[in-house]
């Protein structure tokens, strides 16, 4: 029987985070299992790619209080490109309400340390990106170290590093069952055979909830259908500009290659494992981005472009991060809620100094993320969700 001192289920970037700092942190056994034959084909390659700390919660602040420094010095730690790129996020505001709602929140993200961050008055907000209808402007918040990375170049960049450190990835493999010894978890069943391990990390992404179903686990993670529209290349807008999100409706854009990168979440959507695009979408989404970028009007559209993945949704919209009380041993790094890519350092850090240490720094308070919160009741609420 194969046996491993840590079996991750999921390679995407979560999972090849876990496996890089367990590695970095000492820990060599580490087999990361990918039921693809190829990594990136869930959520990680189909991301929107972008990075921010502009939260409303100290954990979310935290994790990416750590995961941006981290995708600053990516190129440098890993010897491979992570594609960081600090354009900003700027949050457009349209009335009273939201302007409030920014300044609350900056002054929680500078009491935790985030410098650079600022409130824009609506001449600053319209010199920064001039192409926005800015009638209805009254001002807006922007940080210059958020900004977008390479999803694809960063998992790989991760799990290179890991295996350079010692670990096993098996692609094409399957898990079929979860092991149990007693009360504790003692392995996994996959297409390739048994593999005896007493730490088990669930990084399965929108299908996480099925892989807790294998251990006897509720882990409250859905799949929830995002689309992005890549538009052809258009350059009546600088490319420099940040991701730009209309607080009117949630309409965000950022620039990639040569065109701009659009996106909206659609109230109307319901979870599932939808992984078709709805054409009447691409529409709703180009009303919006005519509406407040005029020149947008004029952006070309392939449809066949358009893509759609998963966001992993989890009850409150934060991560589900730690060990299950009822099965020592097994271990959630779930329910990102589409800011999985942006967290996966955080991530991939809290669960290696909780397997090695049992405690961590990354964030104040790890237990407001473990999976026993939603027995107790204690949810957390992010607002700032995109």
């Amino acid at each position: 029987m194969r046996t491993a001192d840590v079996v991750i289920i999921g390679s995407g970037i979560v999972g090849s985070s876990v496996a890089y700092h367990l590695t970095e942190a000492g820990c060599h056994d580490v087999l990361v299992i990918e039921r693809e034959a190829h990594q990136g084909k869930g959520s990680t390659g189909k991301s929107m790619g972008g990075v921010r700390a502009q939260f409303t919660t100290p954990v979310n602040i935290q994790m990416s209080l750590y995961s941006i420094p981290f995708y600053a010095s990516f190129d440098e730690r890993l010897g491979h490109p992570g594609g960081y790129r600090p354009q900003g996020y700027l949050f457009v505001a349209t009335s009273r309400a939201h302007l409030e709602y920014l300044e609350a929140n900056q002054r929680l993200q500078k009491s935790l340390g985030l410098k650079d961050v600022h409130i824009l008055s609506r001449a600053n907000v319209v010199n920064m990106v001039p192409q926005l209808r800015s009638d209805d402007i009254l001002g807006g918040s922007f940080c210059g170290s958020d900004g977008f990375v390479d999803p694809y170049s960063a998992m790989t960049g991760f799990i290179k590093r890991a295996v350079e450190n010692g670990a096993t990835l098996w692609k094409s493999t399957e898990v079929t069952g979860i092991s149990r010894s007693g009360d504790r978890i003692s392995g996994v069943m996959t297409t390739r055979g048994e593999v005896h391990a007493p730490v088990v990390v669930n990084a399965a992404g929108p299908w996480a909830a099925q892989i807790g179903a294998m251990a006897g686990v509720d882990l409250k993670v859905e799949p929830l259908r995002r689309m992005l529209i890549p538009t052809e290349p258009f350059d009546q807008v600088s490319h420099e500009v940040p991701m730009v999100v209309d607080m009117t409706n949630g309409f965000h854009f950022r620039p990639e290659s040569r065109g701009f990168l659009l996106a909206w979440n659609d109230p109307e959507e319901t979870p599932g494992y939808k992984l078709e695009v709805e054409p009447e979408f691409i529409e709703k989404v180009l009303v919006r981005a005519a509406d407040r970028v005029p020149c947008f009007e004029n952006l070309a559209v392939n449809p066949k472009r358009v893509w759609a993945g998963l966001y992993e949704m989890s009850p409150d919209h934060h991560a589900i991060i730690g060990e299950f009380d009822e099965l020592p041993g097994f271990y959630a790094a779930n329910g990102f809620s589409g800011h999985g890519v942006m967290h996966a350092p955080a991530t991939g850090k809290i669960v290696a100094d909780l397997i090695t240490s049992g405690k961590t720094r990354v964030v104040d308070d790890v237990a407001v993320l473990s999976p026993g919160r939603f027995r107790s009741g204690k949810l957390l609420h992010e607002t700032a969700v995109l």
